[in-house]
């Protein structure tokens, strides 16, 4: 009820700038492929990392490089840990594997590294070693592949893509203030984080240069995938019907007054909720954000917003 007093004052009550605002930095985003659900497809993007992934056992090679990303990794060494020894940002190296017994009576399998100072390290998985050769891909905790990384880059390195989010970051991956929608050129591809193992360094054509942490291989359910991140084509293309004034709002995150919610949602994303509200002469129409924003529009054309 009080929302929806709210939205009925929000017209009257609030006036717009003549100049577009932006939203804060949790406004969930959105890419062109989220606006045009209708035309789900595989693209070029879809599969162009698809070989960027964690090599399956069989093909590990005693010599085979990690990077271990988090302190944490005490957790998967155990004792063999050397309590001198800081791992986090370092790499580590394989040296082979074996069946053991297990402390119910069944086979785990043993994998054995080096340290950089030469100590053994050892890590157990609960299956057999013919279980694990099986399968199409094998990780250890806080590590990652440098061959994944190796991959990426040769693939990255010197393309000029197109960046689908605003929500950049730095070499820690904390969020730094970004555009969407602009061309930017791959700089470099580097170790990234446990859940983000891919960093990717590039400058847009402002010389603003920037990170984003992205996951490689096959799709997951988080958006820091490929195609949640990059286009190889320009995405303003696909708008032809959008000024270049809305646009220019859109590609910093802002909204403007008079835009439509197709040109709002590009620019802050999907809304939380969303009340209509008709009445005898229009259809008004609230969205909600998680971050507090409000957007009411009349008709399909944005009237007033509150922060």
């Amino acid at each position: 009820m009080r929302r929806g007093v709210l939205s009925l004052t929000l017209a009257t009550a609030l006036l717009l700038p003549t100049a577009c605002f932006t939203g804060v930095e949790s406004t969930p985003k959105i890419t062109a492929r989220d606006v045009k659900r209708e035309n789900v497809t595989v693209t070029a993007e879809d599969t162009f990392l698809l070989t960027v992934a964690d090599a399956p056992l069989r093909e590990w090679q005693p010599g085979k490089r990690f990077r271990v990303t988090d302190p944490k990794i005490s957790l998967v060494f155990g004792a063999t840990m050397p309590e001198d020894e800081e791992l986090a940002g370092r790499d580590i190296t394989f040296e082979g594997m074996a069946e053991v017994p297990s402390i119910t009576g069944g086979t785990d399998t043993q994998l054995t590294f080096r340290s950089p100072r030469g100590a053994t390290l050892v890590y157990r998985e609960q299956r057999a070693l013919s279980r694990l050769m099986e399968k199409q891909s094998m990780s250890v905790p806080f590590t990652i592949q440098e061959t994944m990384v190796e991959e990426a880059r040769r693939l990255l390195t010197g393309k000029r893509l197109y960046i689908l989010t605003s929500l950049w970051r730095d070499d820690a991956d904390q969020p730094v203030d970004g555009r969407k929608f602009v061309p930017v050129t791959i700089d470099s591809v580097g170790y990234g984080t446990s859940f983000y193992p891919v960093k990717i360094a590039f400058t847009d054509e402002r010389g603003v240069s920037a990170r984003v942490f992205l996951y490689p291989g096959a799709q997951s359910s988080t958006p820091r995938t490929f195609p949640g991140l990059f286009a190889f084509s320009d995405p303003r293309s696909r708008y032809p019907d959008i000024s270049p004034e809305m646009w220019a709002c859109i590609i910093d995150s802002r909204i403007a007054p008079g835009m439509t919610r197709d040109e709002a949602r590009l620019a802050l994303g999907v809304p939380k909720e969303v009340e209509r509200q008709p009445t005898p002469t229009l259809l008004r129409e609230m969205w909600v954000y998680d971050n507090g924003i409000y957007l009411l529009f009349e008709d399909g054309l944005l009237k007033a917003y509150r922060r």
